[in-house]
């Protein structure tokens, strides 16, 4: 890149199982909670702001362009702009990059980025008909005009379609997301033992982290919750959890012969990601240090019904960019949509057949070692609010860099719809 991104800092709420203990914080407060903490950690007066940019996928009806919304609630004045963006899982880099794209074309300098999203607060839908009838109810003057509206309902207009369940089937191949993940496990066969070995590492990688995760978390104090105490930690980590009680659970997505459960797929999350990112010469200018910098990055699309193996094709496309590969990383994060997915995408960037095939390499991509994966844990651990989990890669990452003080890491995504993302990061020297 020309024109290199630097992130200064971030910060992060915890990420909570959907209807627990943030499932009373809209987007809004997640997010302006995470940046909240950010301007606070890093003292910078937020006028010197030049845009907000952040990810959303389920976007609230009652804060249209939400980045803009949450960015005046924590104090960013009004005459720096925000927009809000939406690459389904992988929004939260999309802020980031969008952010690199803008320092290149010297459209800004400083930019607060990251992802937010509430699912617990994702709505119920009601069919075509059902809202035609609501319409005519609403329209009706008189009594005899609202009987008669009210008359005309059926039970089954009261069935709402449950939002979160549409936005996970992907609308070109018809399957949902847990199906994509038993498309992976049988084309690479991938056995139910081998996901759930998995699911428990995370776990317990996520356990053993927990003091080092604790370093990017910020408290968050949820409003109108019954009694209120600050929510300090990810409340999906299992700390004991066993491979006997992943072993229990039945197949969510394929009831005969499935391979995918709720135990070695990610959790359906509340949580926010802030980043502080700005170009070289801010930096001078304000007199921050960064964590690290953007090396480059890339977006790929795959075939949608296997949508999982987007990050071999985003880093095969970054490769090409970069001239970095696997070896050339000291961590990597490939986010555990589920277990299989991961699973896949390490067998896939080892194949040359696959590589030669569906990428167009001479080579095979390589090794993703399992020691340099996923080292603090993952999303079937964390959980994985969509659109903060791109964010979330890039601010774990560098900071298990600064702990390690090793130079590069590796950050990468699949996307419903089929896309990958790969972000190459670098610490600061």
């Amino acid at each position: 890149m020309n024109a290199p991104l630097y992130i200064v800092d971030g910060a992060r709420t915890p990420f909570c199982k959907m209807g627990s203990d943030l499932a009373t914080s809209d987007a809004v407060e997640l997010g302006r909670t995470a940046a909240s903490a950010v301007l606070a950690q890093t003292g910078l007066d937020p006028a010197l702001i030049d845009e907000v940019i952040f990810g959303c996928v389920g976007q609230p009806i009652d804060a249209a362009n939400v980045s803009r919304v949450l960015a005046l609630r924590a104090g960013i004045p009004a005459h720096v702009p925000a927009i809000t963006v939406h690459r389904n899982c992988a929004s939260g880099f999309e802020a980031v990059t969008q952010a690199a794209q803008k320092i290149a074309a010297g459209r800004g300098d400083i930019f607060l980025v990251g992802g937010t999203e509430s699912m617990s607060r994702y709505p119920l839908i009601y069919n075509d008909s059902a809202s035609r009838k609501f319409t005519t109810l609403s329209r009706a003057k008189t009594l005899p005009q609202k009987l008669a509206a009210f008359l005309r309902f059926r039970p089954s207009d009261f069935s709402p379609r449950i939002s979160l369940q549409l936005g996970l089937t992907d609308p070109v191949c018809g399957l949902n997301m847990g199906q994509t993940a038993e498309l992976l496990a049988r084309d690479w066969q991938l056995s139910r033992d081998t996901q759930d070995h998995f699911a428990l590492r995370s776990h317990q990688r996520a356990t053993a982290a927990r003091a080092r995760l604790a370093d990017e978390i910020t408290a968050i104090y949820p409003r109108n919750a019954r009694e209120p105490s600050a929510v300090l930690t990810d409340n999906g980590v299992r700390e004991t959890q066993t491979l006997e009680a992943l072993q229990k659970l039945r197949p969510l997505f394929d009831r005969h012969g499935g391979t995918v459960t709720a135990g070695n797929a990610s959790q359906i999350t509340d949580g926010a990601v802030a980043l502080l990112v700005m170009s070289e010469a801010a930096l001078k200018r304000t007199g921050l240090t960064p964590l690290g910098r953007l090396v480059d990055y890339a977006y790929a699309g795959c075939e949608p019904a296997r949508m999982g193996l987007g990050p071999v094709h985003a880093i095969a496309r970054a490769e090409q960019r970069t001239g970095l590969g696997l070896a050339d990383a000291d961590i990597i994060e490939i986010n555990e949509a589920f277990a299989a997915q991961v699973l896949a995408c390490q067998s896939a960037a080892r194949s040359s057949d696959f590589c030669r095939t569906h990428l167009g390499l001479d080579h095979a991509l390589g090794e993703i070692p399992d020691e340099r994966l996923n080292v603090n844990g993952g999303a079937i651990a964390l959980g994985h609010p969509v659109s903060a989990t791109g964010a979330r890669l890039v601010l774990t990452a560098l900071k298990e860099l600064q702990r390690r003080r090793a130079r590069r890491a590796l950050v990468t995504l699949c996307v419903g719809g089929g896309q990958g993302g790969a972000l190459w990061l670098e610490a600061a020297s």
